[in-house]
């Protein structure tokens, strides 16, 4: 394990109560109580209530009784709880996947959050009742999903992981648990409408990405895979990337007896690496995130309508990344090498001095209806909104379109202050 995990007295009392609600009798090692359940289902059961005790016990150090954690004397944070839930108002359905179903809904104080559960209706769930024939048990293991994925949020903090407000969990009969996550509410991200954005934010976005990255690599449960890499796994926060599904992250690097154990399947390539003495593929989940990272988004967002004196740097980006040539710490710092030419200027360069062509006037606003016009991509699409350098950038880009009569400087900056 790398790193060192501190917690809050308030969330080793929650992992208490995981334990308290989750497994009846705490950690010890109990008959389940659940007569009805098939052998395969209980064993499937005990197993996945094996692996999460296992999981609390290796991370969060609780030992044989996990209300002693309490006695730890640290700062207590500001989280929301099941009374929070109660008043909630406004529930909105926003989406569902294979396990879960994510509501918005509004608190008291008129902030939105999202209320995510497991989808009784959702594939995992009836996939396994059609298996077993029992939805309570089925139930019960597709919480335990949400309730690992409780725990991570609770050791992972990264701007680009989405933010835990609070859990509540409701304990009727035993077969009946119900786990409710309160988390940022995020808008899905959508490549479509990404790739109509200016290079600038499409940009931001693989460049926040690379910082995820860097982090899962170095977390304090060790390197982490994210096992469902898609887009869909992804949302935006007030225009930033966070994550916002992490029951498939793993922390576990793959076991192998030999180098071929260790291949990197991807659907259009496979990478070949090697089986460390410690039987463990290491390097793997690094990998596995860069390569998902520059197949699902670099590929897309990177290329396309690039400033043309960062585009050979951006092609390099691209091949080593493809070929997994160098690893998270080459693609943090390329990125950032990047970055700093974009914002140094170095982008413009190259332009011919179109400005005396124009003639400057201060302290005037122009009417926006009157001849403006579009163009792409733009911070507006009603018209033509870019982010420029200098006027130099901005009379270079007038002068080679006949439509374009005069443009404004503003005072606005981007994310890059520029």
């Amino acid at each position: 394990m790398k790193g060192h995990i501190i917690f809050s007295a308030a969330s080793l009392m929650l992992l208490a109560l995981y334990l308290k609600f989750s497994f009846p009798g705490g950690c010890a090692d109990k008959p389940f109580p659940y007569s009805q359940h098939s052998r395969q289902m209980r064993r499937e059961i005990m197993e996945r209530r094996k692996d999460l005790v296992s999981f609390y016990q290796t991370l969060l150090g609780i030992t044989t009784d996990p209300e002693e954690a309490v006695e730890v004397d640290l700062e207590v944070p500001q989280t929301l709880t099941c009374k929070d839930l109660t008043y909630m108002t406004g529930l909105e359905y926003i989406g569902s996947g294979f396990t879960k179903v994510v509501v918005k809904g509004t608190l008291v104080n008129g902030k939105s959050i999202a209320l995510k559960s497991v989808h009784g209706e959702g594939n995992d769930v009836k996939q396994c009742v059609q298996q077993y024939g029992d939805r309570s048990g089925c139930h019960r293991l597709a919480t335990y999903k949400l309730q690992k994925e409780i725990a991570l949020l609770q050791i992972l903090r990264h701007p680009g992981i989405i933010q835990l407000h609070g859990q509540c969990y409701g304990n009727g009969a035993p077969s009946d648990i119900r786990v409710t996550a309160m988390m940022e509410l995020g808008s899905p991200l959508e490549m479509i409408q990404l790739l109509q954005t200016p290079w600038e934010e499409r940009f931001k976005i693989c460049w926040e990405l690379v910082q995820l990255l860097h982090y899962l690599t170095n977390s304090p449960m060790g390197s982490i895979a994210l096992l469902d890499f898609q887009p869909r796994q992804f949302v935006l926060v007030d225009g930033s990337l966070k994550v916002t599904d992490m029951d498939d992250a793993n922390g576990e690097e793959p076991t192998c007896r030999q180098d071929a154990d260790c291949a990197l399947a991807f659907p259009a390539r496979t990478f070949t690496m090697t089986c460390s003495e410690t039987g463990r593929c290491t390097g793997s989940n690094e990998r596995r995130n860069l390569y998902n990272a520059y197949r699902f988004f670099f590929t897309y967002l990177l290329p396309h309508a690039a400033p043309p004196a960062l585009r050979l740097r951006l092609d390099d980006i691209m091949n080593v990344t493809g070929d997994l040539h160098i690893g998270i710490n080459e693609t943090l710092k390329a990125f950032e090498d990047v970055l700093n030419l974009y914002k140094s200027g170095m982008k413009i360069n190259h332009l011919a001095l179109y400005v005396p062509d124009y003639t400057v006037l201060r302290g005037f606003r122009m009417n926006n209806t009157d001849g403006d016009f579009r163009c792409w991509p733009s911070y507006n699409h009603q018209g033509c909104l870019l982010s420029v350098h200098s006027a130099a950038e901005a009379a270079e880009f007038c002068n080679s379109r006949p439509q374009c009569r005069h443009f404004v400087i503003s005072q606005q900056k981007t994310w890059t202050g520029t």
